[in-house]
C-alpha cells in the first residue's frame, strides 16, 4: 500500500508539473512595465530559457531603426515594454514605436520633432508607460499620450497630446527641465519628477501628478521645502526662490496596495558648492515615501547631508520583502553611488539595520560649511570599494604605476569616503557615476538576493576661485568647463562630449546660440542667457572675446568645479587596480555577499596575459526564474548571461553597439526572448540604433 501511495504521489506531482509547464507555454507573459514591475525588481517568473540551455540562445530577430548619431554621439537607455505581442520602445533620436515582438516587424513609429534631425535627442529616454491602450513618453521638456494601436498623440491630454515639466516649477519657465526616465501611474494620477540642471538658474526638483486623461495638475511636493513646510529649516530662509535640483531623475517605485509612491532625489544646484545653501538640504539625497493619492510626505531618510560631491540617489528602490528574525517584513532597499545599500520598513521608513552617522572632513573653501557627518551603513557589506589606498594605485606597468602614484602625490585629498571638493584636488571614488548608476539593481523573491552591476574608477574634483576674467570667459568656466574641459577639448569617455576646438569652424554663432539656449543630447538648456552673453562664450571659445575684465558678475558663488577629470593612466586605463566594474549578489537576510565578479573584459589586456578587470558599465540586470541573471551594460558591446547561484558565466554574444541599457524578457506562442536596445555612444564607443532579441 505505502509503495502504492507513494507512486500515486509522484505522478500527481508529475503532472502538476506537465499542467504548469504547459501553462505558462501556452500564455504570453508580458514586460509591461519599467523595469519589469512597480517594485522596479527587474525579474520575470520565466523558465524556458534555463541554466542547462542558455547556452543555445541565437538571434530571434534585429530591429534597426538606422538613425544614430554620425559623431557617435547618440545613445538608447531604454528598458523597452512588452504588451499583448507588442514591443514599445524609443530610437537614438527619440522616436517612439511599436514592434510585433515576435518579430521585430514595425506597426507604428511617432516622431516628437516631426523629422527636424536637428532638435532631436533633448536628453535620453531609458523607457515608457503603458496603461490602459495608452503610451506615455518624455522627450526633451515634454510628455506626450499616445495610442497604443496606432500611435497617435491623444489631443485631450494637455495642449495637442502633450504637457510641459518646465511649467510652475520656478520663476522662469525656461530653465531645462527633462524627463528622461518614465514615471508611475497610480488610479488617475501620473506621478514624475525630471532631470534639471545641476548648475547655477537651476529648476527645482518637485514631485508631480498629473491627471492621465487631461494632464491637469493634481498635486505637488516641494523637494525644496516653502515656509512652513517639513524641512523648511534645513536651508536658508530664501532657498525656495532661487535654488534648484533635489530632483527625481532615476524614476520610482510604486506599492500599490498601500498607495505609497517612493521617490529618490538627486542633489540640489550647484553641486560641487553648498556655501548659499547652509543646512542639511532636505529633501536633496533623499529617499523619500509619498502618499500616491495626496503627495503628503510620509516618511524619507537624507543618503548624503549638505551634498557638494553629485552624490545623487543614482536609481530607483527596490520593493522587497525581508525575512529578519523570524518575522517577514515589507521593505525597501536603496542602492548608492557610495556602493552603499539601505534598506528600511517601507511602511514606516525605520531603518531595518544600523546606520551611523560618521564624522568627515572639514571643507577649506571660503564660505562652504559641510555636515560636520554623514550616514553609513553599519551592517550590510558595501558592494565596491569605498575608499583608496596607495596599494590600491595601478601596477600592470610601469608608465602607469608612475603616473598612478604622480596624480595621487598631488592631490590634496586621496578619496576618503567624504574628502571634500578642494583647490588643490580632490580624488572621488567609486566616481561620479558610482558604485551603482542608473540601470538599477534586480531582486530575486525567491531566494530574496539582489544583483547590482557597479563602477570604480577614480575622478578628481578641482574647484577654481572665480577670479575677474572677460563675460565670455567667466561665463564659460561656470557653465561648460565642467563637461568641454578647460582647454575645450570635450571628453570623449564621459557622454561623449565634442571638442570645442576651432569651432568657428564648423558651426556659426546662430547654431550655437539655438543649441546653447535649447540644450540637445546630454546638454543642459541655457535659456536664462541673453544673446550678448551667449556671444561672450562664443567668441571666449574661439579667442575672440574682447569683453572687458570684470569681477564676477555672472556666477553667485566664489568657486566653479574645473570639469570632470576621470583618472586614467597614459594607457587608457583607470590609475588604480581592477576591478573596474563588477556584478554582485547580496543576500538581503542575512546581509551578506554571495558572490561578486568582474563585469566586462577589455580585449587589449586579455591580450597583454592579465585576467578579466571588469570595464565601466551603464544599464542593469535583469533576473529570470529559470535561476539566470541577463545583463549586457559592458564597453565591450556584449549581453552575458550568468548563473544566478554563483555568477558563473554561461553565455555571451557580441551586439552591434554596446547595450548601455537594461533588457526585457517576455513570452510570445511559447517562446521566450530576451531583448536588449543597443544604442552605444558612451564611453568612446560607437553609437547605434537598434534593438536585438535574442531565443532558443
Amino acid at each position: 500500500m505505502k509503495l502504492k501511495r507513494l507512486i500515486i504521489y509522484y505522478k500527481i506531482l508529475f503532472f502538476t508539473f506537465l499542467l504548469s509547464s504547459c501553462t505558462e507555454e501556452n500564455n504570453s507573459v508580458d514586460w509591461p512595465v519599467y523595469l519589469g514591475d512597480h517594485h522596479s525588481s527587474q525579474y520575470s517568473e520565466l523558465i524556458q530559457i534555463n541554466a542547462q540551455n542558455v547556452n543555445q540562445l541565437k538571434t530571434a530577430w534585429t530591429y534597426n531603426a538606422a538613425e544614430p548619431h554620425p559623431n557617435n554621439r547618440s545613445q538608447i537607455q531604454c528598458n523597452p515594454l512588452v504588451v499583448s505581442n507588442v514591443l514599445y520602445g524609443t530610437s537614438a533620436t527619440q522616436k517612439v514605436f511599436a514592434l510585433d515582438a515576435s518579430d521585430g516587424r514595425l506597426l507604428w513609429q511617432f516622431d516628437p520633432y516631426n523629422n527636424n534631425y536637428d532638435d532631436y535627442g533633448m536628453g535620453v529616454s531609458r523607457g515608457l508607460i503603458y496603461h490602459d491602450q495608452k503610451i506615455f513618453f518624455s522627450s526633451g521638456p515634454f510628455v506626450f499620450s499616445l495610442d497604443a494601436n496606432n500611435g497617435e498623440k491623444i489631443e485631450s491630454f494637455g495642449i495637442d497630446g502633450k504637457i510641459d515639466l518646465r511649467r510652475g516649477l520656478s520663476p522662469n519657465d525656461d530653465f531645462m527641465v527633462y524627463a528622461n526616465t518614465p514615471g508611475v501611474i497610480f488610479k488617475n494620477k501620473l506621478i514624475i519628477g525630471g532631470r534639471v540642471s545641476e548648475s547655477t538658474n537651476a529648476a527645482a526638483g518637485h514631485i508631480r501628478a498629473f491627471d492621465i486623461d487631461t494632464g491637469e495638475l493634481i498635486w505637488t511636493f516641494h523637494t525644496i521645502p516653502k515656509p512652513n513646510e517639513f524641512g523648511y529649516h534645513s536651508w536658508p530662509k530664501d532657498a525656495h526662490a532661487r535654488i534648484g535640483g533635489a530632483n527625481v531623475w532615476t524614476g520610482m517605485a510604486l506599492d500599490s496596495e498601500n498607495g505609497i509612491v517612493y521617490c529618490p532625489t538627486g542633489s540640489a544646484s550647484y553641486d560641487f558648492y553648498g556655501g548659499d545653501r547652509a543646512g542639511d538640504n532636505l529633501f536633496a539625497n533623499c529617499l523619500i515615501a509619498l502618499d500616491a493619492n495626496t503627495g503628503k510626505r510620509i516618511w524619507h531618510f537624507q543618503t548624503v547631508h549638505h551634498d557638494i560631491w553629485d552624490r545623487d540617489l543614482p536609481s530607483p528602490p527596490n520593493l522587497i520583502q525581508l525575512n529578519k528574525g523570524g518575522k517577514e517584513i515589507p521593505a525597501i532597499v536603496q542602492t548608492t553611488k557610495n556602493g552603499f545599500i539601505f534598506i528600511f520598513d517601507r511602511l514606516s521608513g525605520e531603518p531595518l539595520y544600523p546606520i551611523n552617522e560618521v564624522d568627515v572632513p572639514t571643507s577649506q573653501l571660503k564660505g562652504e560649511i559641510n555636515s560636520k557627518t554623514q550616514p553609513v551603513p553599519a551592517v550590510f557589506p558595501n558592494f565596491s570599494r569605498l575608499q583608496l589606498t596607495k596599494n590600491d594605485l595601478a601596477n600592470r606597468n610601469e608608465e602607469a604605476a608612475s603616473y598612478a602614484h604622480a596624480i595621487w602625490s598631488s592631490s590634496y585629498y586621496n578619496s576618503g569616503l567624504f574628502d571634500p571638493p578642494s583647490e588643490s584636488g580632490t580624488i572621488l571614488f567609486p566616481g561620479f557615476d558610482g558604485g551603482a548608476e542608473w540601470g538599477g539593481a534586480a531582486y530575486d523573491p525567491i531566494e530574496n538576493h539582489l544583483v547590482v552591476n557597479s563602477n570604480e574608477v577614480p575622478w578628481r574634483i578641482t574647484m577654481d576661485e572665480i577670479k575677474p576674467a572677460t563675460k565670455g570667459e567667466r561665463l564659460y568656466k561656470v557653465l561648460c568647463q565642467n563637461c568641454h574641459g578647460q582647454s575645450f577639448e570635450g571628453n570623449s569617455l564621459y557622454g561623449n562630449i565634442p571638442s570645442l576646438i576651432n569651432l568657428k569652424s564648423h558651426i556659426s554663432l546662430s547654431e550655437a546660440s539655438k543649441t546653447i539656449s535649447l540644450g540637445k543630447g546630454i546638454m543642459p538648456a541655457f535659456g536664462h542667457l541673453e544673446q550678448n552673453q551667449i556671444e561672450a562664450i562664443y567668441n571666449y571659445i574661439n579667442g575672440e572675446d574682447i569683453t572687458p575684465v570684470e569681477t564676477n558678475k555672472d556666477w553667485p558663488y566664489p568657486y566653479s568645479m574645473r570639469g570632470y577629470e576621470k583618472l586614467l593612466a597614459p594607457d587608457g586605463f583607470p590609475i588604480i587596480t581592477p576591478p573596474w566594474g563588477q556584478l554582485t549578489s547580496i543576500n538581503l537576510d542575512s546581509a551578506t555577499i554571495n558572490w561578486q565578479i568582474p563585469l566586462g573584459t577589455h580585449q587589449e589586456l586579455l591580450d597583454q596575459g592579465l585576467p578579466p578587470t571588469g570595464t565601466e558599465n551603464y544599464g542593469g540586470p535583469i533576473i529570470t526564474k529559470g535561476g539566470l541573471i541577463f545583463i549586457a551594460a559592458t564597453m565591450d558591446e556584449k549581453i552575458r548571461a550568468f548563473d544566478k547561484k554563483n555568477g558563473k558565466l554561461l553565455w555571451e554574444a557580441p551586439l552591434p553597439a554596446a547595450g548601455y541599457a537594461t533588457p526585457a524578457t517576455y513570452m510570445i506562442d511559447g517562446k521566450q526572448y530576451v531583448v536588449i536596445a543597443c544604442g552605444g555612444g558612451k564611453l568612446g564607443t560607437k553609437s547605434g540604433d537598434s534593438y536585438v532579441a535574442f531565443s532558443l
